[in-house]
């Protein structure tokens, strides 16, 4: 499980840079940002050009950007996470975005999962989930919004052809943690489990997916969301069938 504030105190400080084009959101985010004792917000922009050069000044740890920023208002964020994969592969990104969609959240882990997080602009009146998204990144892991997956779960098992349809109430318990970017204790912990007991669960979804297992917590946030997206698009061009 994620250690508690107090422990993270005690760390070097997060360097982040915050970009979001509308003044009162970005200045209210600065604030609680700044709050937390073990964050450090170095830098806040408004455009996607602006967010490139704070990074190369500034040298962050972090970056949290709003997925759609001028100049033209549209996957700007999804943009600088990709090139900053290239130039700065150690950097972690938070993606906020009002779209549920789960072709955005893949879109942002076309060129790696790890030290990505994809989270719901509706979170960030949560200060602890933005502040778990920026911790998760920073130390290297992956976070894609629950209700992102939570969405993708429940449309594909209603479809009777659908694997996830097979998989059991604590399965999508441990499958809907394991693209929060959770590792094996913290799902244990959740759900009143032993370690040993998430192992064989997380191995029997796996099976019943058909997906390799991953043991790297950022490989198996990719690979369920790759898996449900996959079977999102399928289940359309079915539909569109004539």
């Amino acid at each position: 499980m994620l250690a508690s504030g107090a422990a993270y105190s005690r760390r070097v400080a997060i360097r982040l840079v915050l970009a979001e084009d509308h003044y009162l959101v970005r200045e209210g985010m600065r604030r609680l940002l700044e709050a937390e004792p073990d964050i450090e917000v170095a830098a806040v922009c408004g455009d996607l050009a602006s967010l490139l050069e704070a990074v190369d000044r500034e040298h962050p740890d972090v970056v949290v950007t709003d997925i759609r920023m001028p100049p033209g208002h549209g996957d700007e964020g999804i943009q600088a996470a990709r090139l900053l994969r290239s130039i700065r592969p150690d950097l972690g990104v938070v993606v906020l975005s009002q779209y549920a969609d789960p072709g955005y959240a893949l879109a942002l882990l076309d060129s790696g999962s790890a030290r990505r997080a994809y989270l719901l602009k509706e979170r960030v009146h949560d200060l602890q989930q933005l502040v778990t998204a920026v911790r998760t990144v920073s130390e290297g892991g992956s976070l894609i919004d629950p209700k992102v997956v939570e969405g993708l779960v429940a449309d594909r098992a209603r479809a009777s052809a659908s694997p996830v349809s097979e998989l059991t109430a604590r399965e999508r318990d441990v499958l809907r943690m394991m693209a929060e970017g959770r590792n094996n204790l913290s799902i244990a912990e959740s759900l009143v489990m032993t370690e040993r007991s998430v192992e064989k669960v997380i191995h029997s979804i796996f099976m019943k997916l058909g997906l390799t297992w991953e043991p790297a917590v950022h490989k198996r946030v990719k690979a369920v969301i790759l898996y449900l997206a996959e079977d999102d698009r399928a289940q359309r061009d079915t539909g569109s069938q004539p």
